[in-house]
């Protein structure tokens, strides 16, 4: 099947992938990563109001609501929200909703906490900006805000296909079902992760595990 046109298909992708997208996280090399992030989130987001955007399956979901005061959960595909759904939330403190993260423009209530979990790596480069300034519009001041993504690691990351002229990296993904895509992934630098949020935010901290990121900040 002939790798789809990238731009506009990304939302296609992972509603296909809603069955097989938490096997990524099955991989042996990762596993001591992913405790040690598992671990993290639930301190981060303790008796907090969470805004999470392109939440996906709601394995990042299921994580921090052991802690988290409340939750809603947002993706733009139906068909990840109901994978979501269907997980074990023990205190019943979390809300799913459909919006596009890119605007927000349905997304309403008070939050003191914000989070995207895999979702950075797929904005293009030309419109971080916007996201962020959406995306912290609505937390608002004193909101601690959270993301994680992922390094590039030779041999276990999918390889970068092509680069644009903006600076984006490219890579080709093909799901269980033969299909291809050409999915928008970027990874960046630790410079580059501050100076994106450095005009909106105090507290900025980075933390680096071998396969992953997190970056953590306090808006102004």
């Amino acid at each position: 099947m002939a790798i789809m046109e990238p731009a506009n298909h990304l939302p296609a992708y992972y509603a296909r992938r809603a069955g097989e997208y938490e096997k990524i996280y099955a991989k042996p090399e990762r596993q001591s990563n992913l405790a040690g992030l598992r671990a993290l989130l639930p301190v981060l987001f303790a008796g907090r109001d969470v805004l999470e955007v392109a939440c996906g399956t709601g394995y990042w979901t299921q994580v921090f609501s052991l802690s988290a005061r409340s939750i809603l959960a947002t993706d733009i595909n139906e068909e990840v929200l109901e994978v979501a759904r269907h997980k074990t939330y023990p205190r019943r403190n979390v809300t799913f909703q459909l919006a596009d993260a890119h605007s927000l423009a349905t997304v309403t209530g008070r939050f003191s906490a914000g989070f995207a979990g895999f979702w950075w790596s797929h904005i293009p480069k030309q419109g971080l900006s916007h996201f962020l300034n959406c995306f912290h519009a609505i937390l608002g001041s004193g909101a601690c805000v959270v993301f994680l993504d992922n390094n590039y690691v030779e041999g276990s990351s999918t390889p970068i296909t092509r680069r644009d002229q903006d600076g984006n990296s490219w890579q080709k993904r093909t799901l269980e079902d033969g299909s291809e895509f050409e999915v928008l992934k970027n990874f960046p630098t630790d410079n580059e992760l501050r100076a994106s949020v450095s005009a909106a935010a105090d507290d900025v901290e980075v933390i680096q595990f071998k396969y992953y990121w997190c970056l953590r900040y306090v808006l102004r």
